[in-house]
């Protein structure tokens, strides 16, 4: 048995496959990420690649995941043959749309027996399958949707409906696209699977191992360096796995050690790359797989979302960064010595070629403004490519098929929260349900913008403990972002604000996974780790709160006003670590921290006056801390 972690984080249990199902499952995974290479550059029919992305990630996925715990006599889980079964019989919905899309159009809705077998199949399969990836939080929810479906007539007041028979809900989820295969399922099979395939490249060829390394020889001599190296290395790691698990693991088992040598303790370790790692999926220019959802739902391009995430992204790090940076002088902590880290210059010599495929990304998206699609294709082949300029990065035939392989295997759970947000989409259209909730929470908020972003919050962080990130936005961005929107947040500012609350969750306790990840690492306690992760991460808890009140900071409104907006919000989260640590110049009292703390959320908010407010009470605390050091300095000794 293998324990893994999917793409977002959510424990899953996979099985270790060997013998002929091995090479079959392999095989499958393969032909997949070929077929996703091949159509972005001959694109087929949206309802067609839809279907076929869906059957290929749900056959794999019910091969993979085990329905249930059965075990051989060597403890390996079996595949059972009703499992191959049902992969089997997971691909006739698909295989039947793609067969007959036109003369489904044509009847407008109408369901054949067929139609009503097959689309009962594909709704009982995808919440089985959800249930083996994702676990039972998420499959509940769907559960309780279909069954609000069939029973919302039964339901006194607004969140009631006149109730849908068994033909009106398949119609809906099955033969439409704004159902299973709605927006997110094509977001995921036109973009996701294509940047998974370009982060698994750029893994399998050595990148992971480039990034840490320049981070380890530019900032691995400053104080308390290796904590400097995790916030850095995962960071530039984070922007292409889009994984904060994943993250703690590639990076953690080296990163971690080298923090507790220099003289962090092991629970500070862990919790400085769980923070790090989790900042991934906010920091362009790949981000998390829900990323990609987000044009589609508010009507913009993929780099308007990149480019407004940017600042918020870099605060975040500057944050962290400058919190590692105190605690380091605050403990008296060195960095590692020269004879300890990789030379910059071999560094950059040998890994030169994994900065070509980021540089070509950035290239056709921020450039060019080709698509998404295009500019992930071309970045991937450039991932081989560029390989092939040094002996030691070259790619051969076996690391690509695992690449290949790697990718299918990380889509599967892309495309259970994707298809499974599809039923959900579905229904709520169906049935009203998002303009009646958006009503209701609205109410709630007593007409009150804080309070609404307060429930908003915390009904994120709910969620994101039991669900994939992408679960999680795509449910608050059909009930929750409306309501936002009609209190006068842009669009943009409520759905980047639903966005990080569901990734903030991994290292929110009690179920803080990248947390828990980090610290089996380091070998400390998982719930102490993670409050301590907490107060590493408020940062990322203040900054959609302030760029919803300032939008200069998600790049809305003059470039000035952006620029200064800018610079100031870089002081108030410098101020902001102090009042954490306790350390500016030197340890903090109380009440300085808490003035620090209040100049810190007013440089935070753009605005002329918030700014003078927050530089005046930044000034009144290091003046005189600047006054006493110098002071030291002059002393006799």
């Amino acid at each position: 048995m293998e324990k893994t972690v999917n793409e977002e984080g959510v424990k899953g249990v996979k099985r270790e496959l060997k013998g002929k199902i091995a090479f079959i499952v392999a095989a499958i995974a393969v032909i997949w990420s070929l077929f996703q290479l091949i159509v972005a550059v001959y694109p087929i029919s949206t309802n067609t690649l839809r279907a076929i992305h869906v059957s290929f990630g749900l056959a794999l996925g019910l091969i993979i995941f085990p329905f249930k715990r059965v075990q051989d006599k060597s403890g390996q889980r079996k595949v059972l043959f009703v499992d191959i079964i049902l992969a089997l019989i997971s691909i006739l919905p698909g295989i039947y749309i793609c067969l007959f899309q036109h003369d489904i159009m044509m009847r407008m809705g109408e369901v054949t027996l067929c139609e009503r077998i097959l689309g009962i199949i594909l709704i009982v399969l995808l919440i089985d399958f959800s249930r083996r990836v994702l676990g039972w939080s998420v499959t509940i929810v769907a559960l309780i949707a279909i069954a609000y479906a069939f029973f919302g007539y039964l339901i006194p007041g607004p969140m009631g409906h006149k109730g849908f028979n068994l033909d009106r809900i398949i119609s809906q989820l099955y033969l439409t696209n704004e159902g299973i295969y709605t927006i997110p399922i094509g977001v995921s099979a036109a973009f996701v699977y294509l940047f998974m395939l370009f982060g698994t490249f750029l893994q399998y060829s050595g990148g992971g191992d480039f990034f840490l390394n320049i981070a380890s020889a530019i900032f691995g001599k400053l104080r308390g360096g290796p904590a400097k190296i995790a916030v850095i290395s995962s960071g530039l790691f984070g922007m292409i796995s889009g994984s904060a698990v994943s993250n703690v693991m590639v990076d953690g088992w080296l990163t971690i050690p080298l923090m507790r040598k220099v003289g962090f303790r092991a629970q500070l370790a862990a919790a400085i790359e769980a923070v790090a790692s989790t900042g991934g999926q906010l920091m362009p220019p790949i981000m998390g797989a829900a990323a990609f959802i987000i044009p589609d739902m508010i009507g913009k391009t993929y780099l308007d979302v990149i480019l407004a995430a940017a600042i918020p992204g870099i605060l975040y790090y500057a944050t962290l960064f400058f919190m590692v940076d105190f605690e380091a002088v605050r403990l008296g902590l060195k960095g590692l010595s020269a004879e300890e880290l990789p030379s910059i210059k071999k560094t950059m010599k040998e890994g030169f070629p994994f900065i070509i495929p980021i540089m070509v990304l950035i290239y056709f998206i921020g450039i060019i403004g080709t698509s998404p699609t295009i500019a992930a294709f071309w970045a991937t082949v450039c991932v081989f490519g560029s390989t092939l300029l040094r002996k030691s990065t070259r790619m051969n035939l076996k690391t690509i098929i695992k690449a290949l392989e790697s990718a299918a295997y990380g889509a599967v759970v892309v495309v259970s929260a994707c298809a499974l947000g599809g039923i959900l989409i579905g229904i709520v259209m169906m049935t009203g349900l998002g303009m009646n909730f958006s009503t209701i929470i609205l109410d709630l908020s007593g007409g009150s913008l804080l309070i609404l972003l307060f429930l908003t919050m915390i009904t994120s962080l709910i969620l994101g403990m039991g669900m994939t990130t992408t679960a999680c936005y795509i449910i608050l961005a059909i009930l929750v972002a409306p309501a936002l929107i009609k209190m006068g947040v842009s669009p943009m500012g409520a759905h980047l604000f639903i966005f990080y609350f569901g990734i903030i969750s991994a290292v929110t306790p009690p179920v803080a996974l990248a947390a828990y990840a980090a610290a089996g690492l380091a070998n400390t306690d998982p719930m102490k780790t993670g409050y301590t992760a907490f107060r590493l991460s408020i940062a990322g808890f203040i900054l959609p709160f302030m760029f919803v009140y300032g939008p200069s900071l998600i790049l809305e409104g003059p470039i000035v006003t952006i620029i200064t907006s800018f610079i100031t919000a870089l002081l108030g989260v410098y101020a902001l670590s102090a009042a954490l640590q306790g350390y500016l110049l030197g340890e903090l009292i109380l009440i300085k921290r808490f003035i620090l703390f209040i100049a810190a959320l007013l440089l935070i908010v753009p605005g002329f006056i918030t700014d003078a407010i927050g530089i005046f009470l930044f000034l009144l605390v290091i003046f005189p801390q600047m006054y006493q050091r110098s002071k030291r300095k002059n002393q006799p000794y």
